[in-house]
């Protein structure tokens, strides 16, 4: 009896609990009934409604088989539903996977490595799985967190805890692409997700340091490396996430970076912090590469207190970010990039500052000086960030750069300069000028105008050649090469590198062409301006080799891009007001330094005189180096700037054919054409106020145009008409007295009514022109 009623019993219960208990052997180390899973399988496709019994059914025996520790039918069962997932695809597989992903849960839960393991394996084969219709209420939050958990792991046996973690991590990867072919995706973009996923795939990125460096675009480990090693499998989960962000969601996903890298301190040294960016400048679409530059200028300013080494650091990571983002698309940031950028610079400079002056004896002096230095690597670091992206920019923006940077150098006795300084004090105000400048340096290198006028704007080089940046001899260097960046515009400076005499200049190949209009305007305008800033360049007392280097360079430059025959007299005329000022000395100078300007002067005249080809001014030239050479040596570069080198104890008593001599210049220059009159004017030193005669010819045209666009007919015919009897009346006032004879105290011969008549005037009533009286 009772074996009939088991059997009774058995036969009415529900054919898919049959199928599904007849999947399983007795004993479990069987494995899977392959006959009883092919039947189960062909009956879930053939009646899809029932998918959600057979998957809530398995859920029960597989968390009863978990509970009591029956590993090997836990095994089975997710087996069984792995095969039910891949071969079932249709709206009702819903409800099964409902199942499915809570006997994953499941496993996870369990403190068994091996069932965690399970669990996400089956979880990566569902996430492969494309499902026909979108699950809207579906989520994964649990699965997020106990991924990012797993990997975290820290169990005891190393083996076990890489298992984990690379188990973790794929599940992890399995979520992210599940969620992102979802139309929910944006669900597993938010911050709380976010937080979770980034730091753990970072912390296996971090963890294993015998991981080589791979920078640039993905490389392609094999498949046993990805299985092996977390660090690998971590960074190409990273760069899949990064890959699949959008404009809406990219933020979060780069914000948790940063919260990994203050938190464990990863900004100093920046080594891992440079990868992760790398890494993420790479894996991103090339259009959001601004966002991220954002995202670094504003932790920037967020961590603006901390030590110079931190901000050192993500300067850094900016700057390989910047030279990534160059590549492609910078987006909008340009300004804000160089604007956050010199607010920091200043800071620095500031921090600097106040550290210098607040400085005392002993260890207290010894930890202000390591400060310093630290700074300076902060600057360094920012001049460097500023230069590279500069450079790469096209030159439309460069130019608004240039003029950006230089709004910002501070110049006394102007308030154009939009930088703020009350805090710096001289000598802050000072390295702020010269960070400046430097960084000025950067952006113009390479930069190609048309037309100088293009690269050096009036206000760009009023500021430039101000006399509050000539008070440094490092100040005059940076000011002078900023102003050779701009002008050399065929590459020439490298040729001219040093200060020398050059035997034949056909040698060097100076590359030039025609002077264009513009720059002839240019040097008509501006022409003064340079000269002078060369002219007292050249008399200051703290110069030092290199700045004779750079005015000599400035000064071939000039000649080379900008000289039409007025402007070499010109600078013909500034070449030997410096060896006269050299002489005399009115300012004072040591031997050294009139020393050098006369070398200077040689240097630059032998250059002169083979590029204009004129063979007479050539001889003279060359005559006077030659006795120099015998009696002067002092007088030459090549032996001035030596380091040991005979100074003589005056100039005064030198015989005249040791020094260049106007007549015989202007001799040799007017036998070949040139006009030579102005060589006999010395050379003054003008201040020119371009601008605002500029401004003042624009107003005047505006004015004019406005009338003669707004008034009416009849005022325009008046006022013509006034000026044109003004004129007439003019002429006729000269032509009177220029016919009429002047008054004359012995009378003058007057006809009236026909008769001759003589009329005295008195010498007091005479009216004499202003040249005769005194």
């Amino acid at each position: 009896m009772p074996t009939r009623v088991c059997c009774c019993c058995s036969a009415l219960r529900p054919r898919y609990k049959r199928l599904v208990d007849n999947i399983f052997p007795e004993d479990p180390k069987d494995g899977l009934v392959k006959a009883d899973m092919e039947k189960l399988t062909f009956y879930a496709v053939s009646a899809p409604e029932k998918l959600d019994r057979i998957g809530s059914y398995l859920a029960e025996r597989l968390s009863r088989d978990v509970v009591r520790h029956r590993s090997g039918y836990v095994l089975i069962a997710m087996e069984a539903l792995d095969q039910l997932l891949m071969a079932c695809h249709s709206q009702s597989i819903k409800p099964f996977v409902e199942s499915f992903l809570h006997m994953v849960a499941k496993l996870l839960e369990s403190g068994e490595p091996k069932l965690q393991v399970l669990g996400t394996n089956s979880f990566v084969k569902f996430a492969n799985i494309e499902e026909d219709t979108p699950s809207y209420h579906r989520r994964y939050d649990f699965f997020v967190s106990r991924f990012s958990a797993m990997c975290h792991s820290c169990h005891s046996d190393p083996e076990i805890r890489t298992e984990i973690r690379i188990a973790g991590i794929r599940g992890i990867q399995g979520v992210v692409r599940k969620t992102v072919n979802d139309e929910l995706r944006a669900t597993i973009w938010e911050p709380q997700h976010m937080d979770k996923i980034v730091p753990s795939l970072l912390f296996n990125m971090q963890k294993i340091e015998e991981v080589d460096s791979r920078i640039g675009p993905p490389p392609s480990p094999s498949a046993a490396d990805k299985e092996e090693n977390p660090a690998v499998l971590a960074e190409n989960c990273f760069r899949e996430l990064l890959g699949r962000a959008t404009f809406g969601n990219m933020n979060n996903a780069v914000r948790p970076v940063f919260a990994h890298l203050d938190h464990h301190k990863l900004w100093d040294p920046n080594e891992f912090a440079v990868h992760c960016f790398k890494i993420i400048m790479y894996s991103i679409q090339a259009q959001y590469s601004h966002h991220v530059i954002q995202e670094i200028l504003g932790h920037l300013d967020a961590r603006k207190k901390d030590s110079p080494r931190v901000r050192a650091g993500i300067i850094q990571v900016l700057l390989e970010a910047v030279a990534i983002a160059a590549k492609g698309s910078i987006g909008p940031t340009v300004l804000e990039v160089f604007n956050t950028l010199l607010k920091h610079l200043r800071l620095s400079v500031e921090f600097e500052a106040n550290d210098l002056q607040g400085g005392s004896v002993g260890s207290a002096n010894l930890n202000t000086s390591t400060k310093d230095n630290d700074e300076k690597i902060v600057q360094n670091a920012i001049i460097q960030t500023i230069g590279f992206f500069g450079s790469n920019l096209p030159d439309y923006q460069r130019s608004e750069i240039m003029m950006f940077i230089m709004g910002k150098v501070p110049v006394f006795g102007t308030s154009t300069h939009t930088l703020d300084i009350s805090q710096l004090g001289d000598l802050g105000t000072r390295r702020i000028q010269i960070m400046l400048l430097r960084s000025l340096l950067m952006v113009t290198s390479g930069y190609k105008a048309k037309t100088i006028v293009t690269a050096l704007p009036g206000s760009f080089l009023d500021p430039l050649l101000s006399p509050s940046l000539m008070e440094d001899y490092e100040l005059r260097q940076l000011v002078l090469e900023v102003m050779h960046n701009l002008v050399d515009r065929h590459d020439n400076r490298a040729k001219l590198r040093g200060i020398r005499i050059i035997p034949d200049v056909a040698d060097l190949k100076i590359k030039r062409e025609k002077i264009c209009r513009q720059d002839t305007s240019f040097m008509k305008k501006n022409g003064q301006q340079l000269y002078r800033h060369i002219y007292l360049g050249c008399k200051e007392e703290d110069n030092v080799q290199k700045n004779y280097e750079l005015l000599y360079t400035s000064l071939a430059l000039i000649t080379i891009e900008l000289a039409n025959e007025e402007v070499v007299i010109d600078l013909i005329r500034l070449a030997i007001a410096l060896q006269d000022s050299a002489i005399i000395n009115e300012d004072n100078l040591s031997m050294f330094h009139r020393c050098g300007i006369m070398a200077l002067v040689a240097a630059y005249l032998n250059f002169v005189s083979q590029m204009i080809a004129v063979p007479a001014f050539c001889q003279h030239v060359s005559k006077v180096i030659e006795i120099r050479t015998m009696e002067a040596p002092y007088f030459l570069p090549e032996h001035i700037f030596r380091e040991k080198c005979m100074l003589p104890k005056s100039l005064e008593k030198h015989d005249k054919s040791l020094c260049f001599l106007t007549n015989k210049i202007a001799e040799s220059l007017g036998g070949s054409g040139y006009s030579v009159e102005r060589l006999s004017v010395p050379y003054v030193p003008q201040v020119t106020d371009t601008s605002g005669m500029e401004e003042q010819e624009k107003e005047k045209r505006r004015l004019v145009i406005e009338k003669f666009q707004k008034a009416p007919f009849e005022e325009i015919a008046a006022q013509c008409e006034s000026k044109a009897n003004l004129l007439h009346d003019r002429l006729a006032q000269i032509l009177e007295l220029t016919i009429r004879p002047p008054p004359s105290p012995s009378g003058t011969l007057t006809i009236t009514s026909g008769h001759a008549q003589y009329q005295s005037v008195p010498v007091y009533e005479m009216k004499f022109p202003d040249l005769c009286v005194y």
